[in-house]
């Protein structure tokens, strides 16, 4: 039944998840492992030290408590401490300084000042502190990890759109089952109706309407007959066909889809965290700072204050609150936007989502339901609106064709007359006997086979249909081959669409794009309803794949910020490509895990959402980095001495509490994100 959903004939031309900042190869799992056995070891440790229990008055005593602090701090320095001392020399390695390297030498310097106290060198007890920065920073790299730790599904759920199993002919016609991975150039296998296409082939005998919108991203099943090409993965919805093989593999259409996919991400631009460049600068200033301070005391002739002195400044350094200053922000930002059906699965896109300059929409199933559904009924002086709808209703009844489906809905709990005598004219339409007549529910294939034509009344309203790109379907009395009325289908748009690009559109984005597989017809029809103006906005119709993806990438070289939304197979390599991909969540496995973002609910209001919450944690970030830095930066030169002329200076140990502060302000900050408002307006 192709002219169940006819539309004019079109030529189609084919056409890191984003990187997770400098240590995106961290496992997530290493670091809960290495998190929850280094606290259990800073426990006994922060116990048991005697700055600790001066501060809070209680005393313990027993044997070998003088070992628990060098034993388990060594521990936790070369167990918990080694993803740290790995990264701050890959980073020296790199001539790139940034946290990690920051964290190991904070960790370093506490660890050598007590080993040295332990052995009576010095008087600067660091082993509580550095276990809590220990684990404080395992935590903080735990939580980064879990939330920047994209999925690399994608590839198996293309995978998963190919059968297990194909049904092989053999030379006598008889079916013998194989493993899909088994078939061969030539072979012939047989598609049943409901089943996929295991390989890439031309149907050798049958006809059958075709599901190809998860390669296409057509919204209509497309009929397909001896001698057309079918692709992997599609479905055929109501015949058995019979396929001849001419691809298996790499070969295969899903396949140059998985490579666009694989593409997009291997192309993204690598991108440095906020906490690394902040991490950076203080490294400098920290290094700088405790060589000044140790120059100038040694100077002064005191060389114990020079060594004191600096040890503190470099402990002081220690990132406490800026190792959690963005993954605390990070970790909330996930669990408040999962609550509100937002699933971010890429830190750096929703980063990036404030900045999005152009929001690039699929149509079907984002925009629109991807269903369709009656949008006009036009009758006859025989026929009235009802009695076309009653009778192709009847006809339709035991077909399993989507449009079938879509008319018999509309006509819901009305009256539906018996049909008897019901037969396929297959990639034309059906027929069956109502009130013991017979008649044909079919496209314009089927006028064109019996040799008839709309009369005069229905043409009105079939040519505003038909320029709206609907898909029109007549009923047709077979004994006099007469038009009695006609019926148009459309693709339903979602109720919130409009609303969705209202949102962005006052969230400041200033270009709204609509690409499809769809006729420029249907695209531009869907796009009016919109709200979609010329001077602005972009339509992309008849796109392909590789198109998409080609679509995104020349925005970008427009020099737009892309964010991609989109629900299918097709969508896959545009939404790894775009600056930030955003999949509906009703859609394929292969969207969801190819996108950064996820709407749970399929409301494409949800994209100004992922906005609004883009901003409000990039400001926390802010919020949390300058607190952080600040602090460091204040305190620095405290600890460096620079007050001890008018008799104050900064003590290791108020140090380690002012240190401590500063990372309970930083989680509290990061808190007031549960506040924001991500549900959308209804």
């Amino acid at each position: 039944m192709s002219d169940h959903h006819a539309h004019p004939e079109d030529s189609r031309h084919p056409a890191s998840h984003g990187d997770h900042g400098r240590h995106a190869g961290h496992d997530p799992e290493a670091f809960r492992r290495r998190f929850w056995l280094s606290l259990a070891l800073t426990v006994p440790v922060v116990v048991t030290s005697p700055m600790i229990m001066d501060w809070f008055g209680y005393a313990l005593d027993f044997p070998g408590i003088e070992l628990i602090g060098p034993v388990l701090g060594t521990a936790l320095f070369a167990y918990g401490g080694l993803p740290f001392l790995a990264g701050g020399l890959s980073e020296v390695r790199d001539r790139a300084p940034g946290m990690m390297l920051l964290i190991a030498t904070a960790i370093s310097v506490a660890y050598i000042a007590s080993l040295a106290t332990s052995l009576g060198a010095f008087d600067l007890e660091f082993w509580w502190e550095l276990g809590a920065l220990v684990t404080i920073m395992l935590l903080g790299h735990w939580q980064e990890m879990k939330a920047v730790g994209q999925a690399r599904g994608a590839l198996a759920a293309l995978a998963a759109l190919l059968p297990d199993r194909a049904e092989r002919l053999r030379r006598d016609g008889s079916v013998e089952p194989v493993a899909i991975g088994d078939l061969t150039v030539g072979d012939l296998v047989l598609v049943r109706s409901g089943s996929r296409v295991p390989a890439d082939g031309v149907i050798a005998e049958g006809e059958a309407e075709m599901d190809e919108s998860m390669i296409t991203g057509e919204s209509r099943p497309v009929a397909r007959g001896d001698g057309d090409r079918v692709a992997a993965g599609t479905v055929a919805t109501d015949s058995a066909i019979r396929v001849r093989v001419d691809a298996t593999g790499d070969d295969t259409a899903l396949a140059g889809i998985r490579r666009l996919v694989e593409q997009a991400r291997s192309s993204r631009g690598r991108g440095q965290a906020l906490a690394d460049r902040f991490a950076a600068l203080l490294f400098y200033i920290a290094v700088g700072a405790a060589v000044t301070t140790f120059a100038v005391w040694s100077l002064l002739g005191d060389a114990g204050a020079a060594v004191v002195r600096t040890v503190t400044v470099l402990v002081i350094a220690c990132p406490h609150a800026l190792g959690l200053a963005i993954p605390l922000v990070v970790a909330i930002t996930t669990a408040t936007s999962a609550r509100s059906g937002l699933l971010v699965k890429d830190r750096l896109a929703i980063e990036r989502m404030r900045t999005a300059e152009a929001v690039l929409f699929d149509k079907t199933g984002t925009l629109t339901q991807g269903a369709h559904k009656v949008t006009g009924i036009a009758g006859t002086d025989r026929f009235d609106r009802d009695a076309v709808l009653r009778v192709a209703a009847a006809v339709e009844s035991d077909s399993e064709h989507p449009l079938a489906k879509a008319i018999v809905a509309h006509r819901g709990r009305g009256e539906v007359a018996h049909a008897d005598g019901f037969r396929s004219r297959t990639g034309k339409g059906v027929e069956a006997a109502v009130d013991g007549e017979r008649y044909a529910v079919g496209g314009p294939a089927l006028l064109r086979e019996l040799g008839t034509e709309s009369p005069e009344p229905l043409r009105g309203d079939i040519d505003t249909w038909s320029g709206r790109g609907a898909t029109v379907l007549y009923l047709i009395a077979l004994a006099e081959s007469k038009v009695l009325g006609a019926i148009a289908l459309e693709d339903e748009i979602r109720p919130e669409a409009k609303r969705a690009i209202e949102d962005l559109r006052a969230q400041g984005v200033g270009k709204i794009a609509m690409i499809t597989g769809d006729s420029r017809a249907v695209a531009e029809a869907v796009a009016a309803d919109l709200g979609f103006t010329e001077d602005r906005d972009e339509v992309f119709a008849d796109v392909l794949p590789a198109g998409k993806d080609r679509v995104v990438a020349d925005l970008q070289a427009r020099g737009l910020t892309v964010a991609m939304v989109g629900d299918g197979v097709n969508d896959a390599p545009a939404l790894a490509r775009a600056d930030i991909g955003i999949a509906i969540g009703a859609g394929t496995d292969v969207a969801i895990e190819s996108a950064g973002v996820v709407l749970a609910s399929s409301d494409p209001r949800g994209v100004a959402a992922v906005m609004r919450l883009s901003k409000a944690s990039h400001r926390k970030m802010i919020e949390n980095l300058g607190w952080a830095a600040g602090y460091n930066i204040a305190a620095i030169p405290l600890a460096a001495g620079v007050l001890a002329w008018a008799g104050f200076t900064l003590s290791p140990a108020v140090g380690a509490v002012l240190m401590s502060a500063s990372t309970i302000v930083v989680a509290l900050n990061a808190q007031l994100l549960r506040r924001v408002k991500l549900a959308p307006a209804p």
